[in-house]
Order: C-alpha cells, then sequence, then structure tokens
C-alpha cells in the first residue's frame, strides 16, 4: 500500500481532479495485481486548491485589519471556486451533499472571520483554523469525485487523525498519539474497500484545538502517515517531472536526477529545493520508506527515487539548491578568545525566539550565522548586544552544492568554489556528512553562481571531466 500526495498544483481545477483521479485508479489497479500486494487502498493525501492557501490568508489579514465586507468577499470568491470545480462529481445526490458540507464549512469560517474582524486581532491559533479551512474543503471534494467514478473513497477529517503540539502555524506530530489516532479513523476505511482522503497540512491538539504543519506540511503530512502506518511507499505528485539538477527558474532545462540518497533529498530540500518540503524525509528515514517524487501532469515520467543509499556511479556531485531572504548575523566579541560557555550562551538566545540557524562559522572572536526567519531577529539582536557586538546583513542567500561524491573526492569541494569564479563567498561551510558544500552570497549574486556551477558539473559531458580535472 502507498500513500499519494497531491499538491496544489494537482487539485487545481477539474482537469487536474480528472488526472488524479486516473492516476489513483491506475495505482490500485497495479496494486491488486502484484504478487502478495496490498490491495486496499491507496491512501491520498490532498493540499488545498492552487492559491487558496495564500487566499485565506489574506482573508485573515482583511479581518485583522477590520476589514469584514472584504473578508466576506473574498470567502465568497472561494467558495465559488469549489462550487465550480465540484461539477467533476458526476452524481448529482452526491455532489449536493458535498456542496452542502461545503457550504457549511464556509459558513463557519465566516463567522470567525466576522468575530475577528470586530477584535482587529488575528491570533497564531485563529490563523491555523482560517489556514486550515483550504485542505478541508479539498478532501471533501476530491473524496465525493472518486466515489462518483467508480473509485469508493471516505473523507477522513485530519483533524482527528493527525495529533500535534500546540506550536501553532509551525506545528510538530506526536508521532504515539497520532498513530494511534490513523488507526482509528483510516483503519475502517481501508478495511470496507474504500481509499482514505486526508486534507494535508492540518491537524490538531490533544485537546481538538486546529493546527498547521506550517507552508508545504502536506509534503509532511503525507509522510507521516506512511510511517505511522507502515507504507511500502510515499509519493508525492507535484507539476515538474521529479528532483532537478537545480532551480528552472534560472537554470534553462535541468535534468531529473533519477535517484537520491535520502541524506541528499533532505539538503536540497532544507536548503531551497521546492519540489519537496524540508521535513518530509524525516519520517521517511525513520522508517526506511522509499519517496517517489512524480509529475500529475505527465503520470508516465519516470520522476525521482529515494531512498536510504543511491547506487554508485554516474556524477559525484548530485544537485545544486539556493534559498533567498536570508539575513546574516554576526557576533563579534573578545570574550569568546579562550572562554568556554559563550557558544551555548548565543545560541541559547536563539532557540529562546524559536529560530532556527542555517550556516555557522566561527573565528577566535566572531560567530556569523544565517536566518531565514526574521521575524523575531529585532529581539535576538537586542538580547545578544547584551554581551556581544551585532551586526545584521540582508538581501543574502544560501546556495548549497550537494553530492554523495564529496565523501569521496577531497577536490572536488575545491572545485565547487573554484567554478563560482569572481562572486563574493560571504560564508563558507562543509558539515561533517561531507555531503554538501554550502556558501552565503548576495541575493543578486544567485542567478549567475548557479548557471556557473550548472555548466561546470552538469552540462553534457562536463561534470566527470570536472571531477577528474579536480583530482590532479
Amino acid at each position: 500500500m502507498v500513500v499519494m500526495k497531491f499538491g496544489g498544483t494537482s487539485v487545481a481545477d477539474r482537469a487536474a481532479i480528472e488526472r488524479l483521479m486516473a492516476i489513483v485508479r491506475a495505482e490500485r489497479q497495479a496494486e491488486a495485481q502484484r504478487e502478495s500486494g496490498d490491495a486496499r487502498g491507496p491512501i491520498v493525501v490532498v493540499s488545498a486548491l492552487s492559491g487558496v492557501t495564500d487566499r485565506l490568508l489574506g482573508v485573515a489579514a482583511q479581518a485583522g485589519a477590520g476589514d469584514a465586507e472584504g473578508a466576506r468577499s473574498s470567502l465568497r470568491e472561494l467558495h465559488e471556486r469549489h462550487v465550480t470545480v465540484s461539477e467533476v462529481i458526476v452524481d448529482d445526490d452526491l455532489r449536493a451533499s458535498t456542496r452542502e458540507a461545503m457550504a457549511r464549512d464556509v459558513g463557519e469560517l465566516e463567522r470567525i472571520v466576522l468575530a475577528l474582524s470586530v477584535l482587529r486581532e488575528v491570533s497564531p491559533r485563529w490563523m491555523d483554523t482560517v489556514a486550515a479551512a483550504g485542505e478541508v474543503l479539498s478532501s471533501r471534494l476530491v473524496a465525493a469525485a472518486l466515489t462518483s467514478h467508480g473509485l469508493p473513497a471516505a473523507w477522513v477529517d485530519a483533524r482527528l487523525a493527525v495529533v500535534t503540539d500546540g506550536e501553532h502555524q509551525a506545528a510538530a506530530p506526536q508521532f504515539t498519539e497520532t498513530t494511534a489516532a490513523l488507526v482509528a479513523q483510516v483503519d475502517p476505511v481501508l478495511a470496507s474497500g474504500r481509499i482514505p482522503v486526508l486534507g494535508g497540512f492540518v491537524g490538531a491538539t490533544r485537546d481538538g484545538v486546529t493546527t498547521t504543519l506550517g507552508r508545504g506540511g502536506s509534503d509532511y503530512s503525507a509522510a507521516i502517515v506512511g510511517a505511522c502506518l507502515g507504507v511500502a511507499e510515499i509519493q508525492v505528485w507535484t507539476d515538474v517531472d521529479g528532483m532537478l539538477t537545480s532551480d528552472p527558474r534560472i537554470v534553462k532545462d535541468p535534468p531529473v536526477v533519477p535517484h537520491l540518497s535520502f541524506g541528499e533529498a533532505s539538503e536540497l530540500a532544507y536548503f531551497g529545493a521546492k519540489v519537496l518540503h524540508p521535513a518530509t524525509i524525516q519520517p521517511a528515514v525513520a522508517r526506511n520508506i522509499p519517496v517517489r517524487i512524480l509529475n500529475s501532469r505527465c503520470a508516465t515520467a519516470r520522476g525521482t527515487l529515494i531512498t536510504a543509499e543511491r547506487p554508485d556511479g554516474g556524477r559525484l556531485l548530485t544537485a545544486v539548491a539556493s534559498k533567498k531572504g536570508v539575513t546574516v548575523v554576526n557576533i563579534t566579541s573578545t570574550r569568546m578568545l579562550m572562554a568556554h560557555g559563550f557558544l551555548s550562551r548565543l545560541f541559547a538566545v536563539f532557540e529562546r525566539f524559536r529560530t532556527a540557524v542555517d550556516v555557522v562559522t566561527t573565528s577566535e572572536v566572531s560567530v556569523s550565522v544565517t536566518v531565514d526567519d526574521a521575524r523575531r531577529l529585532p529581539a535576538i539582536v537586542d538580547e545578544l548586544s547584551g554581551f556581544a557586538d551585532v551586526s545584521c546583513e540582508d538581501c543574502m542567500a544560501i546556495v548549497c552544492a550537494v553530492g554523495e561524491g564529496l565523501q569521496r573526492d577531497t577536490g572536488l569541494a575545491a572545485h565547487v568554489l573554484a567554478a563560482v569564479g569572481d562572486v563574493p563567498l560571504h560564508l563558507v561551510s562543509q558539515a561533517a556528512s561531507r555531503r554538501n558544500i554550502t556558501f552565503v552570497i548576495r541575493e543578486t549574486d544567485v542567478a549567475t553562481a548557479l548557471s556557473r556551477l550548472h555548466e561546470a558539473f552538469f552540462a553534457p559531458g562536463q561534470g566527470l571531466r570536472a571531477v577528474a580535472g579536480a583530482a590532479r
């Protein structure tokens, strides 16, 4: 049995959902024909319709500003879009009952939004309640569409199936409780021969308060479901053919990487590869479940397979990724010199303000770190300034070159840096795993750096020759 996660572009409209149904039908038939196959399922996890989550966050912002009429108008437009897409449900009675359920969901959301517009304040808790509506609506719609097309399915409320902590907008799953909840909610559906359909991105606390897993969390939801139920494979259906060697918005026609290790995929996702949410790999690694990235618009494309290890051979460098919107924080103090406890005090500040650090470099009297979430940075700088001199550099970016070959070829890291040429490097870091080399540059230099790296390592015939040259 597999978990099949479909992103926003894969449920964007009627045509997209028709493609989804064809893919699910093919998987169900293939599983039934496999020797010793599990004829149940698959389990389907869906995102909100493309663009809906952003619109819902806009509704919350309108409510917070006291614009009740604007918020109501936006909700009406979203409701009408879902009603239009529900034409994909060919059974009249089922379409009518689904529209009634969606109308109730939107009506409840409208009452919440009107109350928030009076208060003129939207807390993280209520932001989650508003944002979660997109996945609730899309999962209802997809479950009904599958059923009406001869694929018996059942809607599973993700708020009853994924148990999280109370950290709103970035909730963490509680795996023991989630496993029990999934067994209770999903197993009866599977046992009855139906396809469970859940919204991704959404969960709830032990007390039933709605939470979200953070932007891009639908991938994470699929991995959580797969890990807790011990499936054979987690499939992430998106609008590209798989993980690419670079960002196609910057590098022209980057090829698909056919096979990645968990470690490589984690590095690429964390440092900017958009096709996969950074947290997705974690539950899969824990249970050693393969992850496959596939294109819902071209179901015959090979895609990318991610496993614990990848086959030897091929290019030593696997891909390059970048992440913009980074701030470099420079912390300088002579108290560092030959002193113990300074670093623990420094990083305790970031921990206290729940802000992750990406890249770290140190010298005798200074530490430089990067953060991509600057919401709490003013408070962090204020506290750090109590025991050090602090400066910040905005509009920076991280570029990360990833490949298991960095472990095997000692000259490869030097060649990566040489390929960047005269682009100024602000920080350079290589982790103990020696699976990646990371450097920080200005945002305006990202296109140049990625293009040069791609030309050196991924242009036809260039990758292996470049590595051989570095080894001399």
